[in-house]
């Protein structure tokens, strides 16, 4: 079957020495895992690998055989041409550990238009502004809602957050947070992109990132820590 849509860029991984495994999030189908033949081994090399960094948004044509096997890309072009992303060293850096965490957390193969567009739109944000220094937990916190983890939040001001039913508690349980983390959590609920992104300090940053990693772990089969989790430290350190 042939399709048009947007695509956003998960993953993509060198096959043998010529070739590329692109995984995607589509529009149209959820999850998608393509074969790029000879990628490196053409004039415009350079060109066609350039589509596939770290969570770029495209617009391709391609022939959908829905067998469980990779798929084939008829054409390929931007669908958002960003300005900074790939080329500022924090953008980027940012972008490789929020497409690690995609990839392990989006696991069907279905659609899920509502997420696509929410992604579409964040990555626009990011691409736009200056201070993001929030930006990747805010992102971790709102895909929850998705995912179909997102903390209920009608107790907040209750003073423990119990991470593996995802409820606030008066009860200090074994995976509840401490009241400290609890009040960054509850801080970090109420933040929207374009709030003050001096809002918490480095060391907090890096405890809500922890939390955020380990809650996903709590509610996802197969999560696994992003290897470039600490290449992002290192960058907001």
């Amino acid at each position: 079957m042939l399709v048009k849509t947007k695509a956003i860029v998960i993953s993509s991984l060198k096959f043998q020495e010529k070739s590329l495994i692109v995984k995607c999030f589509t529009l149209s189908n959820g999850l998608k895992s393509y074969f790029v033949r000879d990628a490196f081994s053409t004039r415009k090399a350079s060109q066609k690998i350039a589509y596939f960094q770290p969570l770029s948004i495209l617009e391709i044509e391609a022939v959908h055989k829905n067998k469980g096997t990779l798929e084939n890309f008829k054409e390929i072009k931007s669908a958002v041409p960003f300005q900074s992303i790939h080329t500022d060293i924090v953008k980027s850096t940012m972008v490789m550990f929020l497409s690690e965490m995609l990839h392990y957390s989006i696991q069907e193969e279905e659609k899920n238009e509502p997420l696509f567009i929410f992604l579409e739109t964040a990555l626009s944000w990011l691409d736009h502004h200056d201070e993001i220094s929030n930006f990747h937990l805010i992102l971790l916190l709102e895909i929850t809602k998705f995912l179909g983890f997102y903390p209920d939040v009608s107790e907040v001001d209750l003073p423990y957050f119990e991470m593996n039913d995802g409820v606030f508690t008066v009860f200090h349980g074994t995976t509840a947070l401490s009241d400290h983390e609890t009040n960054l959590f509850r801080k970090l609920i109420d933040l929207k992109f374009e709030n003050d992104q001096k809002v918490f300090h480095v060391v907090e940053r890096q405890i809500l990132l922890k939390i955020l990693i380990d809650y996903y772990s709590l509610h996802l089969d197969g999560f696994k820590k992003p290897k470039s989790l600490d290449v992002l430290k290192e960058v907001f350190s």
